[in-house]
Formats: structure tokens, sequence, C-alpha cells
């Protein structure tokens, strides 16, 4: 089987649904934990895919100047050899994050504030023309759980997801590699682990048991947008997505 390489960058935020999903996809899939101890390769040879996922480090740098965790450097290495060598690739809230600011991106403290349980965003305009967001309905169910945001897209990067707050929802960077700023892999479970005894929620405000419940009332219409664009990121990786924009056509007869 085609192998896509994961990321898991906090033991709290792992690939859960989405896991399921690029399997049923088609994918193997190897996950290293470099939160564990877990070195990353050098580049992706050997992989179809990469995926990148969540955490509760900042994807910029900390106050004395060092990463928001040793091993970003080498992995917004990663990202970059993803996009130059046009590697599907996946990032998600963190990994979105961490996607910009390998592209010279901005992520910055949200001077909207946290953004924290179920929500819907807006596709733009350009996301009809994109592989995986085509199919996404107009104004999809996503979880959220962030206090970090994207501030600048990097230099090139197509729009693909906008809210109200919060401008940069969902990008492509080239023609295969998208950032998610919400999360699509969660399922119930993860979230009652991040929201007990959380200071987010705490310091928010909020009921634990009222934002848990709340995410799971909307775990079925968020599998049902987001199962099929992974199974499709899984097509891509594969070289199966018949309609890929991305693909050429051989030229008719005569012409």
């Amino acid at each position: 089987m085609a192998t896509a390489l994961v990321i898991e960058n906090d033991p709290t935020d792992d690939l859960r649904r989405l896991g399921e999903w690029l399997t049923e996809g088609g994918l193997d899939l190897r996950v290293l934990r470099p939160h564990a101890g877990d070195a990353l390769p050098a580049d992706l040879a050997g992989y179809v895919a990469l995926v990148v996922l969540g955490g509760e480090q900042q994807a910029y740098p900390l106050p004395d100047g060092s990463p928001g965790a040793p091993w970003f450097p080498a992995l917004e290495g990663l990202l970059r050899k993803a996009v130059r060598y046009r590697v599907p690739t996946l990032g998600v809230c963190l990994g979105g994050q961490l996607l910009a600011t390998a592209h010279a991106g901005l992520v910055e403290r949200s001077p909207s504030g946290p953004e924290v349980g179920p929500g819907v965003v807006g596709k733009r305009d350009a996301a009809d023309a994109d592989p995986l967001f085509r199919y996404v309905p107009l104004i999809p169910d996503v979880l959220q759980w962030h206090t970090d945001e994207i501030t600048e897209l990097p230099r090139g990067a197509t729009l693909l997801a906008a809210s109200t707050r919060y401008p940069h929802q969902a990008f492509r960077l080239g023609d295969r590699a998208w950032g998610l700023q919400f999360h699509i892999e969660c399922d119930t479970a993860m979230i009652a682990d991040w929201a007990r005894d959380s200071e987010l929620l705490a310091e928010l405000g909020y009921d634990p048991e009222l934002v848990v419940a709340a995410c799971d009332r909307v775990m079925a219409d968020v599998e049902e947008v987001w199962q099929p664009f992974a199974v499709r990121f899984a097509a891509l990786a594969l070289g199966e997505l018949g309609d890929d924009p991305t693909r050429r056509s051989l030229p008719l007869l005569g012409q």
C-alpha cells in the first residue's frame, strides 16, 4: 500500500477519525511522534502524502527566540519540501499554521480571542476550482479549538474558507498542500479530554460539559462533510482523483 507520513505533534491530538477516513481511502499510515522522541526524516522519499496534526504548542517562536517545539524547524523543512516537490499535504490546526510559517506566513496570538467549540466556515469563490474543496458544502460544520491564528497567509496562497472573526480558515499552497485552521479529526472523547480541567475554558467562563455536548451534537455533520474530503485527499495522493485539475490530458488526435 502507498504510505502517508503523519506527524503527531501532541499526544492529545492524534489521528482519530481522520486516520480511519484516510485508511478507507486506501492509504497506509506511518505515524511519527516527535514529542515522544521519534526523529523526523530528512525528506519525504517513499511517502505519497504528508499529514501534520495539531497541538498545544505555538507555531511562532517563544519569547526567548526558541521554536515552539524543538522539532519545528525540521518539520517546517519537510513542509517546504512537500510543497516544492508537490507531495499532497494536509495540515490541521497547528499543522496548518506550521504550513503557513514554513512559507513566510504569519501566525500570532489571535487578536479576536480564542475560538472553541462547534462552528461553521464559509467557502470562498476560489474553492470552486479546488480539487478537494469544490465538493465541500458552502457553509460546512467544523470544530474549533485554538488561541492562535494565521494573520497573514504565505505569498501566493489561495484562500479557500473564512469566517467573520477569523479570515484565514483554510488555504492551499501550490496545487497539493492544504492548511486548515479548524479540526476535522476529533471525536467526542478527544473533545472531552481537552475540556477536562481546561484552563482555556475556565478563562472563557465556558461550562466544559456544555462544550462537549455541543461538539457531540455536530459530530455526524462534521463527518458528513470531512470524511469525503479525506477520502478525496487519499485519492489525490494515490493518483486516482479522476477530475484532478492538475493532471494533464492527452491531446486529441489531429491536434
